[in-house]
């Protein structure tokens, strides 16, 4: 009985450690406020225009405004380069793609640079990405996330961007994480 009663008491002892850690770790809303506010100390540095232009034509370069592109400010696009006009892609098409992503949370609005970056932008031994344009049945096109497409959506297919991109439309499987990062993105065609 003694016994039991040791037993009981170390379960509850680790139960309220357990318990105690809980606090110290953050809400999902919470997270969703701290993205929201690693996105706003990006873009206070930025130039943001409320609506995508009528015509889709965008302005483009290192010092174009970021474009918000949906109502609930997901997405943010900068046109680096609009790329070919008449280059549209096609539903289902296999689009390549290169891209550097920057985490949000290590970007410091005094010297406007990020401490931390990774991708395939430069280093081509990396695995070439892909995707089924708006073919998101596909786990290879899915994987992406629905952000990487969104460019293609207003641009032609050889076009260069900078993309803020909310977790939920980042990489599915990093979605919990809840993390912004602001893409650099080009896309291509196959040669083949």
């Amino acid at each position: 009985m003694k016994f039991l009663k040791i037993i009981a008491a170390a379960t509850m002892a680790a139960t309220a450690l357990g318990m105690g850690s809980c606090d110290d770790s953050k809400s999902y809303a919470e997270l969703l406020n701290d993205e929201a506010h690693y996105i706003n100390n990006f873009l206070a540095d930025n130039i943001i225009v409320a609506d995508v232009p009528a015509d889709t034509i965008f302005e483009t370069g290192k010092d174009a405004p970021y474009y918000k592109l949906d109502e609930d400010g997901n997405l943010y696009m900068q046109v680096i380069d609009a790329g070919t006009k008449d280059n549209k892609v096609k539903t289902n098409e296999l689009i390549y793609f290169r891209f550097m992503r920057y985490d949000m949370r290590s970007y410091d609005s005094s010297t406007q640079t990020f401490s931390s970056s990774w991708g395939n932008e430069d280093d081509l031994s990396l695995v070439n990405t892909s995707f089924r344009y708006q073919n998101y049945q596909l786990a290879t096109s899915a994987q992406w996330g629905a952000g990487i497409q969104t460019p293609l959506n207003y641009l032609p297919v050889d076009c260069e961007v900078n993309l803020v991109v909310k977790s939920r439309y980042g990489f599915t499987d990093e979605e919990a994480n809840v993390v912004p990062y602001l893409y650099h993105l080009r896309y291509f065609r196959s040669k083949i």
